[in-house]
């Protein structure tokens, strides 16, 4: 069973991440035996010395599992630290019994599976907090053959460093998925996402298209009616909708409205075709979408409203994945996305990373948020 002890984190920032793991050590204090699982998440600055920063604090916490990973940059309460050496922290109490750590899935599921298979059949259906690394071929398959093997609902991101990806689940890996499952009678959870873009036109429905070009939607050249969604304005100079406008395909099934976005590939003008950065078919739908500040406050607000109601108070702690193109990207300076989570919900035990992208279920979504609340029994 989960101990009735608080979470606690602590994020530090120092040249030397000895530095910043000795005043991380200060703020968790003292530590008892009920505290078994710990996430920690590093800049780039700090992703070569992952397992080492591990090895410190599980000697000097007491701590015996730890799980995390490395970003372009991590968050902690009312605080986000990009481009700068730091490291976020986040333990647990949590009985032995209730969580699995797993690891080194790089091609299929199975083995992982079978060696968990008693756990997963008196733990049904579990949370999996994953980390995934961007430059996997196969990682959308493997989320979702993962989620569909374990009965998982999938929460966490990819790991989003310049070099190697860097992983942590009780050993160090750098390929493919690990993370941890927690059994859903020790550690109820309420899970929110939230979008960074807005649809900027209806949904449409792919009439033609071959891989991940478009050919034609509603029957129409897929070109056409892109330009005819996005304006005449930007449409005269299609230079200037990247890195601002986006395809977003429609999760079936949701009763929020979800979307997966996806980057634009490319344009063919000669003959009026449209390149996405996802494999679709004739039948499946699509609209577009753009980046915006004030939408994604709005979005940002109304997520963490909902969860607020589930949590009805009894949050104990909580883990946040966010895009790299968030934070001060989109949302400004001065850590106002994390700021805006503290004011909706209190100064809760809070770490996180900013991700490659971020997983939801069983899927990879892009410019988005993925709050994971761990509450006290009896609030779900």
């Amino acid at each position: 069973m989960t101990g009735t002890a608080p979470f606690r984190a602590a994020a530090a920032v120092a040249p030397r991440w000895q530095d910043a793991v000795h005043e991380i050590l200060a703020d968790l204090g003292e530590l008892g035996r009920e505290y078994r699982l710990g996430f920690v998440f590093v800049t780039e600055t700090f992703a070569g010395a992952l397992t080492e920063i591990e090895a410190l604090l599980r000697q000097r916490t007491g701590v015996p599992h730890w799980v995390g990973g490395a970003g372009m940059g991590v968050c902690g309460l009312r605080a986000e630290y990009f481009d700068e050496p730091a490291i976020s922290v986040l333990v647990m109490p949590i009985g032995s019994d209730a969580f699995r750590l797993f690891g080194g899935i790089e091609t299929g599921v199975r083995d992982v599976v079978e060696m968990n298979a008693d756990w997963l059949a008196a733990n049904d259906p579990p949370l999996a907090v994953v980390h995934a690394d961007p430059a996997n071929p196969h990682i959308q398959d493997l989320v979702s053959a993962y989620a569909e093997a374990t009965n998982a609902y999938l929460v966490g991101g990819m790991t989003s460093t310049r070099d190697d990806a860097v992983q942590l689940a009780g050993s160090g890996y750098a390929r493919g998925l690990s993370g941890v499952m927690f059994s859903p009678y020790a550690l109820p959870v309420a899970v929110g996402l939230t979008q960074g873009c807005s649809p900027i036109g209806p949904a449409h429905t792919v009439t033609r298209a071959d891989g991940n070009v478009l050919i034609e939607l509603d029957d129409a050249p897929a070109l056409n009616v892109f330009e005819g969604d996005i304006g005449k304005d930007l449409a005269a100079d299609l230079r200037r909708v990247g890195g601002h406008v986006f395809a977003a395909l429609p999760v079936t099934g949701s009763d929020t409205g979800d979307y997966l976005v996806r980057n634009l590939m490319g344009v063919d003008r000669e003959h009026r075709l449209l390149a996405i950065g996802d494999v679709v078919s004739a039948g499946d739908k699509v609209m577009f979408c753009r980046r915006d500040r004030t939408t994604a406050i709005e979005d940002l607000h109304r997520m963490l409203g909902r969860l607020r109601q589930r949590a009805a108070g009894g949050i104990r702690g909580a883990l946040y994945y966010t895009c790299v193109a968030r934070g001060p990207n989109q949302f400004g300076p001065g850590s106002r996305e994390m700021k805006i989570i503290a004011d909706e919900l209190g100064d809760i035990p809070i770490a996180g990373l900013f991700a490659n992208g971020e997983i939801n279920h069983d899927r990879l979504y892009g410019y988005t948020g993925v709050l994971t609340l761990f509450l006290r029994p009896g609030f779900d």
